[in-house]
């Protein structure tokens, strides 16, 4: 028995496999294990696929594919709908950098959008457009500050949870919204959103969308430098990886958490008023279509890098409207389409697992085995 126990003991102590943190791979190796386990998720899909519908997979895919930029007017909604979330996922970037989980990024967006709204609204047609869009662009990130900012003073001066507090305030921006989305609504009480003719950003070379994206490169480009070669950029990785550090350095910690909520408001706020201003022209408590948790998942996945962000928020926008094309060629269930997407990003997320860590053998396991 005590032989017995001696065992159990060493091999709660010694497991024969154990999990390592790897060192930083080489980024070849880390995009190949990426590229697998697409690979690998693309092949599981194909076999529920035949196992459920009966549905050549191949020709699922090339229907997805299709669907997402199978003519200019879908490459330029696919190019649209990626600008929009890699802007909310700029905004949520900083403060997930600084561990301030900003969960608000929905209300955020939805608060620069009610601010856009109320200038195209009561200075439309008074004003000259130019001059209306720049002061709707200006409170749009006014807007989105104070309420990104609102949540970060709590917490710095009370201590309070952020999670909560932001997540809360999701609520309170969608009320406010549906609430004057009612009053404005024609006619009046109906509940269908007016459409906003006045302030709308204007076609570039008689592309509807030009703009937004090129808005959204100039700001992806300002963030990468920002967070990789500013003092803030620095002291935003310094409170992340350790309060105490960054106090013992002298970093004023409260003043980086509010200054960094101020940009992460501000730019969700920008998010609002390019989906008002410049995709939608109009504003409903839906405008932000759940873009704030979707930015979640791509600003982790892409490591808070702002480059590689580009390609995680391509991709996740990709599937959402190849899924939409499938549900609607083959007429399945739109929650078949929502099982191959998050079959593929739950492979894609699962990467990251071996991106990060490494599956090891004790040695005394490898030398029985030989």
């Amino acid at each position: 028995m005590g032989k017995l126990n001696n065992c159990m003991i060493k091999a709660f102590c010694n497991p024969p496999v154990h999990i390592a943190k790897r060192d930083t791979l080489v980024w070849w190796k880390a995009w190949g294990i990426r590229t697998i386990s697409v690979l690998l998720a693309l092949v599981v899909c194909g076999i529920i696929t035949i196992a459920l519908t009966g549905i050549n997979p191949i020709n699922l895919y090339v229907t997805m594919f299709e669907g997402a930029v199978g003519t200019p007017r879908l490459v330029w909604n696919l190019l649209q709908n990626t600008a929009i979330l890699l802007c909310v996922s700029l905004a949520v970037t900083p403060a997930f950098k600084m561990r301030f989980w900003n969960i608000g990024a929905e209300g955020q967006i939805l608060i620069g959008g009610l601010a856009t709204a109320v200038c195209m609204i009561f200075l439309g047609g008074k004003i000259p457009s130019a001059l209306l869009i720049l002061i709707s662009f200006v409170a749009s990130i006014v807007a989105g500050a104070i309420w990104g900012v609102f949540p970060a003073y709590f917490k710095t001066r009370f201590n309070s949870n952020e999670t909560l507090f932001t997540l809360m305030m999701n609520y309170i921006a969608i009320q406010l919204v549906a609430y004057f989305t009612l009053e404005w609504s024609v006619p009046k009480g109906s509940g269908t959103p007016r459409t906003l003719e006045y302030g709308q950003l204007p076609m570039l070379f008689s592309q509807k969308y030009l703009i937004n994206i090129l808005i959204v490169v100039l700001l992806t480009v300002i963030m990468y430098i920002y967070l990789k070669y500013s003092k803030h950029g620095y002291e935003i990785s310094v409170v992340g990886e350790s309060e105490n550090t960054a106090k013992y350095i002298g970093i004023n910690v409260k003043e980086v958490v509010l200054r960094t909520m101020l940009i992460s408001g501000a730019i969700c706020g920008i998010a609002g008023f390019l989906l008002v201003a410049g995709t939608d022209h109009s504003l409903k408590s839906d405008t932000s279509g759940g873009r704030g948790f979707t930015a979640i998942m791509v600003s982790w996945l892409a490591k808070f890098n702002p480059i590689f962000m580009v390609l995680t928020s391509l991709l996740i926008v990709f599937l959402e409207k190849g899924a939409s094309k499938i549900s609607e060629v083959y007429r399945l269930n739109s929650s078949f389409s929502d099982i191959i997407t998050g079959i593929i990003i739950f492979f894609i997320i699962g990467a990251e697992f071996f991106v990060n860590y490494a599956i090891k053998i004790s040695k005394k396991e490898k030398e029985a085995n030989v």
